[in-house]
């Protein structure tokens, strides 16, 4: 069953324990305060509002998990269905008992892993609804809202999901941000570690989304150290359609060159 009443920020989407004052996902330069001021909802207020889940294919054995209308930020989930057990990649705010059905009839959850705080949304009324632990890089330990035993802290640069699904510490916009690699589908899911940007044969790297912050040059030479071993021709970004679907390391490859020349450009 799940629990309605928790407070949820309405300008990140993420659930908290208990009231507070503050939230302090949004206080950070990463993020901001609504022009409003702090304002809470709850997920019986958003039912009532009329918002519900909206799930849809995205590609090859991946299907969207998202909202209608839209909370928060506005991403989208994904169902991974590997044969190992499905796992649900970064995460939504909007659940409900109707939403658990739906997902369970796809096979349900066996792991879920998000790749950054701005994310974390309601991560663990699913990992309660599916029994599923919650992965997340032991770097932002400290963003995590709503404690729990669900959650796995990992360490390094990767850790092994099974069934050929690694986790890779990107370290992109958060220290842990983290893209996930399906060996099989050939595939990465990004986020908005690596921005897949309306033109989709591109991707972004920044510190802060809507403060327009760079990440540093250090950072991203070091995140595609780490992506060089693995393959992959598809980069799922973090909203419906973001998705680059072919030469997707090698969008990857350029999109940082691209970025690093305008970054390092002496003038």
């Amino acid at each position: 069953m799940v629990i309605m009443e928790l407070p949820i920020c309405v300008t990140c989407g993420v659930q908290y324990a208990a009231p507070r004052p503050d939230c302090p996902i949004c206080e950070d330069e990463r993020q901001y305060v609504g022009w409003n001021g702090q304002e809470w909802t709850t997920l019986e207020r958003l039912r009532a509002a009329g918002h519900r889940a909206r799930i849809e294919e995205e590609g090859p054995d991946v299907v969207g998990i998202g909202t209608e209308p839209s909370t928060a930020i506005g991403q989208r989930a994904l169902l991974l269905r590997a044969p190992s057990g499905n796992v649900l990649w970064d995460m939504t705010t909007y659940i409900d008992d109707d939403l658990v059905r739906q997902v369970n009839d796809l096979g349900g959850v066996a792991a879920i892993a998000i790749s950054h705080p701005h994310f974390y949304g309601t991560m663990i009324e699913w990992a309660r609804a599916f029994d599923a632990p919650v992965y997340i890089h032991e770097a932002d330990r400290a963003w995590v809202a709503r404690p729990d035993d669900a959650v796995v802290f990992w360490s390094g640069d990767t850790r092994e999901l099974g069934g050929g699904l690694t986790l890779i510490n990107a370290g992109v916009h958060f220290a842990g941000g983290q893209v996930l690699h399906w060996r099989d589908a050939r595939a990465l899911f990004s986020g908005d570690i690596l921005q897949v940007v309306n033109d989709r044969d591109w991707v972004g790297f920044m510190y802060s989304y809507p403060n327009l912050i760079p990440e540093r040059p250090r950072t991203v030479r070091r995140a595609l150290r780490l992506l060089e071993p693995f393959a992959f021709d598809r980069v799922y970004g973090a909203w419906w359609r973001k998705i680059v679907y072919t030469d997707g390391k090698d969008a990857v490859r350029r999109s940082a060159d691209r970025y690093l020349d305008f970054a390092l450009d002496d003038g």
